[in-house]
């Protein structure tokens, strides 16, 4: 069994693949003081719950967060003896590399997003990411990523809003009722939510005038179904495009006896 790792800068998820289907998909707040036995008791006790045996004999780790990787290896070597791929590494070679500027590090997560999305729903799309930062990756008509934007995240601008401005209260990210508020909560709501519409709506328009092709539209990450709803912005949302990816990543390698 596989156990694939995604670690943003927010949440980590673990999921488990058993060959055909994923079995469990569990997250947890990424914290890079977390030991390798702390990730294992947390592990095997949600495992248990869920009835699933810890007959896992593969890792496979997409992270933003460097520091984190120490610990999840020895996870891997310690608790399921197997060394881990890692998304970014020579090691871990990819079903097509990236075409970006020489000497550009493309971030593990825009990879791994790139081959779930293109193993989906083939090339030519714009697959946008709502992180701890809004991420915008292009993904090629042969799959191969060739660039992107990247954003400030939802959440990150309300944390800037509310700590820059005195007067101005923490608030949850949720579409308004109207865009015209009329108390501050609503104000703020209303200018986040639109805000990031016109945000998305504007940088995809200009993407598509730029690639010159017909491009689709893919969303995932949290806040993704909370922008979507009942609008245009997407043609697709898809809630485990990079667990899928690093499934793909690790298959590639497989096939290649990388792994």
């Amino acid at each position: 069994m596989l156990l694939a790792i995604d670690c943003g800068n927010t949440n980590t998820v673990f999921s488990v693949w058993d060959g055909e289907r994923f079995l469990c998909t569990l997250r947890t707040s990424t914290e890079h003081q977390r030991t390798a036995d702390q990730y294992y008791v947390w592990l095997s006790t949600l495992l248990t719950h869920h009835k699933i045996p810890m007959d896992i004999n593969a890792v496979i780790i997409s992270t933003t967060v460097p520091r984190v990787v120490f610990n999840l290896r020895v996870l891997s070597d310690r608790y399921f003896n197997c060394r881990p791929l890692v998304v970014g590494k020579p090691e871990c070679a990819l079903p097509m590399p990236p075409r970006v500027d020489e000497g550009t590090q493309v971030g593990p997560d825009r990879l791994v997003n790139t081959a779930g999305a293109f193993e989906r729903y083939g090339g030519d799309l714009i697959v946008v990411d709502f992180g701890t930062a809004t991420t915008f990756d292009v993904v090629a008509e042969d799959g191969a990523y060739v660039g992107g934007v990247i954003a400030p995240g939802v959440n990150l601008s309300l944390q800037a809003l509310h700590e820059a401005a005195a007067a101005l209260p923490h608030v949850d990210v949720t579409k308004p009722a109207k865009v015209i508020g009329t108390n501050t909560v609503a104000c703020m709501q209303s200018g986040v939510f639109w805000g990031y519409v016109g945000l998305v709506r504007g940088i995809c328009d200009q993407i598509k005038a730029e690639y010159h092709r017909p491009m689709r539209i893919i969303s995932t990450g949290g806040l993704a179904p909370l922008f979507g709803q009942g609008d245009t912005l997407f043609d697709h949302f898809d809630e485990f495009l990079t667990i899928h990816g690093l499934r793909i990543i690790y298959d590639f390698n497989r096939a290649l006896g990388n792994s």
